[in-house]
């Protein structure tokens, strides 16, 4: 009997070490191929992956992102996901695992399952039910002061001056011209990848809902989609998409998670 109590005290204490641990950590990084498929973000599932990190308050990249200073210069400050896969005959099995930069795992998720004979759909529910271990812990930044204080550090320098205002007022300039533009309020969040020209916006389906491509202004953005050009802007803390549809100017509210 007291064996079983001792394990059992044990088993609590390593929870919440792997616990406090993982929040000790504000980023994720994920990789953009998992070595057991052949293609990159292969049936979208570091994309899954990605997002649901982000979803429970992670701020997670790909590996082959540019990074924030703070994590360029040190990775250490990052956690690595993997998703790692089990062979069986009639059932695809995943599990995810979050490591440190020494390899040490801090989380191991249960292993996820689905009997679908169909790849994609397999892996996708198969990764979902490996997540769902995810909802047994409360994940919440509380890392060192010293990554917090770089990460205040590095905040504060993003440009606030002129170039930054500059776009800003002469969109703002723009409602004046025309006839005030039909608020839409956002859907859902939409998460920002990286591209070679800017981002692409996507849902949690996840189905790419807008283009964006940069210009001079870190928050002003050309953007597209199958159905509309436009223009991605910040204005008080907020993002918009403005755009014209049957020669009325569309005002979009977004929420964007970078």
């Amino acid at each position: 009997m007291k064996k079983y109590i001792l394990s059992f005290l044990l088993l609590i204490s390593f929870s919440g070490f792997a616990q406090n641990t993982i929040n000790n950590y504000k980023y994720v990084i994920v990789p953009e191929k998992f070595s057991f498929l052949k293609q990159k973000d292969q049936y979208r599932l570091n994309t899954l992956l990605k997002i649901f990190l982000q979803e429970k308050g992670f701020t997670s990249y790909f590996d082959n992102s540019e990074l924030p200073a703070e994590l360029a210069g040190n990775r250490c400050n990052a956690l690595n996901a993997d998703v790692l896969e089990k062979n069986g005959m009639f059932t695809t099995n995943v599990t995810v695992v979050l490591k440190d930069c020494k390899g040490n795992i801090l989380f191991t998720s249960k292993e996820g399952k689905s009997r679908e004979k169909e790849y994609n759909t397999s892996y996708n529910l198969a990764l979902r039910d490996a997540l769902s271990s995810f909802n047994e812990i409360q994940y919440a930044y509380s890392g060192p002061a010293t990554v917090q204080t770089a990460a205040a550090s590095t905040t504060s320098t993003i440009p606030a001056g002129p170039a930054v205002s500059t776009p800003m007022a002469t969109t703002a300039s723009v409602p004046a011209k025309v006839a005030t533009p039909e608020l839409k309020q956002p859907e859902g969040t939409l998460y920002a990848q990286p591209t070679t020209k800017g981002y692409q916006l996507i849902d949690t389906t996840p189905k790419i809902i807008l283009t964006l491509l940069t210009t001079s202004s870190q928050d002003y953005f050309i953007a597209e989609n199958s159905n509309s050009h436009g223009i991605v802007f910040k204005k008080n803390g907020t993002w918009f998409y403005e755009y014209y549809q049957n020669g009325n100017l569309i005002a979009e509210k977004l929420s964007i998670k970078f």
